[in-house]
């Protein structure tokens, strides 16, 4: 595999001295002191959406490099690549940041897809497992948090159902403009295996480095709270399928071993099956979850979708999508509700359903259509009230361990290219330079995790240094 890796770093305790703000309700006050020490807060961005430099350096193209542009994966190691994150690490823990990697981000290397069809192929669990093991030798000493994949869920039908995002694989009638696929057999393919592949991926590092790395890994899912349309029985029931097929799809064989149920049920023989010791291989094949939040979604029961032939992912949940938000740049005012009290229903799903593990949120803000200012109240609004759904969570039970905003700055969006932006920092894709801006939000959050700011009526923001300031931030990179 390639030598890509996503940083998510984090915020050391020490960066914060006290968070005040608005939780649940307004005027609802807390504070850095109510929330764990050792939690921590900052921002973050991925490789491929921040870095460019396709073919620079000895990297070799990825899917997404072939997707988005419409021969890398084996051989010696990129002495380059090596270097550049090994200073990347050095650099952020001399600001007191601390490294959460990550290690694939949807950009599957484009030789492996050429030759064998990338996750659709068992041999790529070989290949991922080489490349992870590099990867812990060569960062572990300083890299304490790994997560294994970003978003599997949403790589498996995104990729594979409906085709919307790399490799391009769908089926009639379900996808769009794809040259190949099968969207009722795919997804759920290349679901077991990632699964297999971070089982393993896992086990090298429990076996080889943990007891003398300290280190933790895991894996990062999408999750939306799921809401019925109605209180009808039939659409209070699409929900939980909904949070079977999108949680539990992951969540069930990495706690019990199997998938859920309703999934084997409703899928049927195109579903693959765990042996028993890949079952006990996956069971229990984690040491936190990493979660990525945006929304509320509404749900519909479609029953009788499940009645047709063929079927995709979304036949097979048997769910109506009712609200979902418009990531095209068309709509004159592009932004997600802000609904947090989704976040922490989130939270409270994992903690009731799945032993209450360790959890990261690694990615929660706010979109807006790209444009030229730096001014954007509802963003910082979003972002504060989601901080106050996380620590009801907390002292509600849940064992969540960090918050961090998506995005540090303005990036290449998977869903939208450039034409949205969760960005803290403004980047002008006009200029040469990328000249990049802070925005109202950067500089709120950056005050805000220093105690300066409390709340986000009547604050009055003074002038910063336009510089990252890297003490009071969370970076990611791969």
């Amino acid at each position: 595999m390639g030598m890509r890796v996503v940083l998510w770093l984090c915020l050391l305790p020490l960066c914060f001295d006290f968070l005040r703000a608005v939780a649940g309700s307004e005027g609802k006050e807390y504070n850095r002191n109510d929330f764990p020490k050792d939690f921590v807060f900052g921002v973050s961005t991925s490789a491929y959406q921040v870095e460019g430099a396709a073919l620079e350096d000895g990297r070799k193209r990825s899917i997404y490099d072939t997707f988005a542009h419409r021969s890398n994966g084996r051989g010696p190691v990129n002495a380059k690549g090596l270097r550049y994150y090994n200073n990347l690490i050095n650099e952020l823990i001399n600001h007191g940041i601390e490294p959460h990697v990550t290690l694939t981000h949807t950009d599957t290397p484009q030789v492996l897809e050429d030759e064998y069809g990338g996750f659709l192929d068992p041999r790529i669990i070989e290949d991922y497992t080489s490349y992870v093991d590099v990867c812990f030798r060569e960062f572990g000493d300083r890299v304490r948090y790994w997560t294994t994949f970003n978003e599997p869920n949403i790589f498996a039908i995104g990729g594979y159902n409906v085709g919307i995002t790399p490799p391009n694989r769908c089926s009639s009638p379900f996808g769009v403009k794809c040259t190949g696929g099968n969207s009722s057999t795919e997804p759920y393919i290349v679901g077991h295996t990632i699964l297999l592949a971070h089982a393993y991926a896992v086990r090298i590092y429990k076996e080889k480095y943990q007891a003398k790395q300290l280190g933790f890994i895991g894996m990062n899912l999408l999750s939306y709270h799921f809401s019925p349309v109605t209180n009808k029985s039939e659409d209070v029931i699409a929900v939980r399928r909904s949070n079977e097929f999108s949680i539990g799809w992951f969540m069930h064989p990495l706690t019990y071993g199997d998938y859920p149920e309703i999934m084997k049920k409703n899928v049927g023989s195109r579903l693959p099956i765990f042996s028993k010791t890949e079952s006990k291989l996956v069971k229990g094949s984690f040491d936190f979850i990493g979660i990525n939040y945006y929304t509320v979604m509404k749900m519909k029961d479609n029953s009788i979708s499940h009645t047709q032939m063929p079927r995709d992912f979304y036949a097979d949940m048997a769910v109506e999508w009712l609200m979902v938000p418009d990531t095209s740049g068309v709509s004159k005012e592009l932004m997600y509700p802000n609904e947090a009290w989704g976040l922490e229903r989130v939270l409270e799903h994992y903690k009731e359903v799945y032993g209450n593990p360790t959890i990261f949120i690694h990615e929660n803000g706010q979109l807006s259509n790209y444009n030229t200012s730096i001014n954007d109240p509802f963003r910082i609004e979003y972002i504060h009230d989601h901080i106050g759904s996380v620590l009801n969570a907390v002292r509600n039970g849940s064992n969540t361990r960090g918050y961090f905003v998506w995005s540090l700055l303005d990036v290449y969006e998977l869903l939208s290219d450039f034409y949205s932006t969760f960005g803290l920092y403004y980047v002008d894709y006009n200029d040469p330079n990328l000249t990049r801006h802070p925005k109202l939000s950067q500089k709120w959050y950056s005050e805000f995790l220093k105690g300066n700011y409390t709340t986000t009526t009547g604050m009055e923001i003074n002038q910063v240094d336009n510089t990252t300031t890297l003490d009071a931030l969370r970076y990611s990179a791969s």
